[in-house]
């Protein structure tokens, strides 16, 4: 499990409304295409079958888009300021996320870096000088890439929504679509062994 240091925001993202977050958790926030605010975030895991994934440190697949639930067997909501539970990310603000893919290879953990977007109950930790622990109640995967490779941030999610047009096209009809709920599912989440190489600076940040 990654643990961060001081609680530094708790908050709810998804909505229309841009939430209130300090200044360290405030790079993180991005809008998406249909005009919600969720949080623009990293992590290490390993592919599994069926389109899942799994922690570097073991534990239950989850999907691309899950909700999580508490693996501890704790009758609360995930996440819990004093509990572990909640998917976890982690940011280093504006500056590329400090690990160690060579190590995570060499440890025969074969790792993707995911960049996920996290609504929900959201926790934000202080974790390097810069960066940020997040434990959130739902995860969105958006991206997947070798962690050796370096893609920037889509430029649909950068808060620069197309122009609406003033009238609908001709012969245009409503379309009416169901978006179904994502799974619940119990996790025992990481980060991707807390980013190996980050680790050593978020204990030293945390103490």
């Amino acid at each position: 499990m990654c643990q961060g240091g001081r609680l530094l925001a708790d908050f709810t993202a998804g909505g229309v409304e841009k939430p209130t977050v300090p200044y360290r958790v405030e790079p993180s926030m991005t809008m998406t295409a249909d005009g919600t605010w969720v949080v623009w975030a990293r992590k290490y895991a390993r592919a599994a079958d069926g389109g899942m994934y799994v922690p570097l440190t073991a534990g239950t697949p989850y999907p691309a888009d899950a909700v999580a639930s508490c693996r501890a067997g704790h009758d609360h909501e995930s996440p819990q300021p004093d509990c572990t539970c909640g998917f976890h990310a982690i940011t280093e603000g504006r500056a590329p996320m400090q690990a160690s893919p060579g190590r995570l290879l060499s440890l025969g953990l074969p790792a993707l870096e995911l960049d996920v977007v996290l609504s929900g109950r959201v926790l934000a930790f202080e974790w390097t000088a810069t960066g940020v622990l997040f434990r959130a109640a739902r995860q969105t995967v958006v991206r997947v890439r070798p962690p050796e490779s370096r893609w920037p941030r889509p430029p649909e999610l950068g808060g620069q929504l197309a122009r609406l047009a003033w009238r609908d096209p001709q012969s245009s009809r409503p379309q009416r679509l169901h978006v179904p709920s994502p799974p619940t599912v119990p996790v025992d989440d990481d980060a991707g062994v807390c980013a190996t190489a980050v680790r050593t600076a978020a204990v030293s940040q945390s103490s």
